[in-house]
């Protein structure tokens, strides 16, 4: 006997939301086909308890919420002027910086993309996270990100994400709204960057 399907959950919505840009290769072949080396998924983030109390994406999470969600991300070691992420390729994936330094660089208007000459725009340390927006919508990268010297980082694909929410709700909606409000600091902060500008002018 044929039970009759409720209405769709909001995780489930959420999920469908997540997954619905086309994937693109596998996140572990691009990462490897880069030269990253992917050591496993990111286990025992709880005892991390610097990044628990540091980092703007995990404060909100309980020691237990950060192990499932740890599970779900592929860890990465890079090298010494490895690329991480690379300006204008598009991928499906965030990066929560575990270990070391990232230098995150613009290629300078007007250049070309042959000569390598960037500008820098940020430096980031263990706490900070990278390409939420390429993750959400699989848009070309809008920056670089090179290792200072040896770096651990967590990857997060919308893929896991989408299991997260249909699987662990309480934790993927976690997920979702720490992104939405990085999203929206880094928004706030470009509009003040802009009008301190104008007014300049």
């Amino acid at each position: 006997m044929n039970q009759r399907e409720g209405p769709p959950s909001e995780t489930a919505g959420a999920a469908e939301l997540v997954t619905s840009v086309a994937p693109r290769r596998p996140v572990r072949e691009a990462l490897e086909a880069a030269g990253l080396e992917v050591v496993g998924p990111c286990e025992q983030l709880s005892a991390r308890r610097d990044l628990l109390r540091e980092s703007p994406f995990l404060q909100d999470f309980t020691p237990p919420e950060a192990d499932i969600l740890g599970r779900a991300m592929l860890r990465v070691r890079a090298q010494e002027g490895q690329l991480l992420i690379a300006e204008d390729e598009p991928s499906d994936w965030m990066l929560l910086l575990l270990d070391g330094t990232l230098d995150v660089l613009k290629r300078k208007v007007g250049t070309d993309p042959s000569q390598g000459e960037f500008e820098r725009v940020a430096v980031l340390r263990p706490g900070a996270t990278v390409g939420e927006m390429s993750m959400l919508d699989g848009e070309p990268r809008y920056a670089s990100c090179r290792a200072l010297g040896e770096v651990h980082a967590g990857v997060l694909t919308r893929a896991a994400v989408a299991g997260l929410i249909t699987e662990q709700p309480a934790v993927g909606a976690k997920v979702l709204v720490k992104i939405t409000q990085l999203l929206a600091q880094r928004l706030r902060n470009t509009a003040n960057q802009l009008l301190r500008q104008l007014q300049k002018n």
